[in-house]
């Protein structure tokens, strides 16, 4: 298993590179194994910022379930949105046949006696 590192010292990698040190050298300085976990570290905060490092494990959020206490929340978030998505296009499957008037009567009342 890989050794894990913190928060703190995956900022002062970034801090590190961003002063214009290598990977090679940044990795020396903080007694990190492998140069590629410094590109991934550097990688992460380019793209989420800090909060990149909050996650749990190695690789981030990525590939990771939801919890369970969240899964029935999230069903029924998706189960509503199934369910709008279906009334929005029943009524944009309509709306063509309003603006032609289809299965409208076109006829009034007073002219029709």
């Amino acid at each position: 298993m890989g050794k894990h590192y913190s928060k703190e010292v995956k900022l002062e990698a970034v801090q590190l590179f961003e002063a214009g040190k290598t990977h090679s050298e940044i990795t020396a300085a903080l007694g990190v194994r492998d140069p590629q976990r410094t590109k991934k570290w550097i990688r992460a905060y380019r793209e989420r910022g800090a909060e990149a490092f909050e996650a749990i494990g190695t690789k981030g959020m990525r590939g990771r379930r939801p919890k369970k206490e969240n899964t029935n929340a999230y069903i029924t978030r998706l189960e509503m949105e199934v369910a709008l998505l279906k009334k929005f296009h029943t009524e944009l499957r309509e709306l063509p046949l309003v603006q032609r008037n289809i299965g409208r009567s076109t006829t009034i009342e007073a002219s029709t006696r």
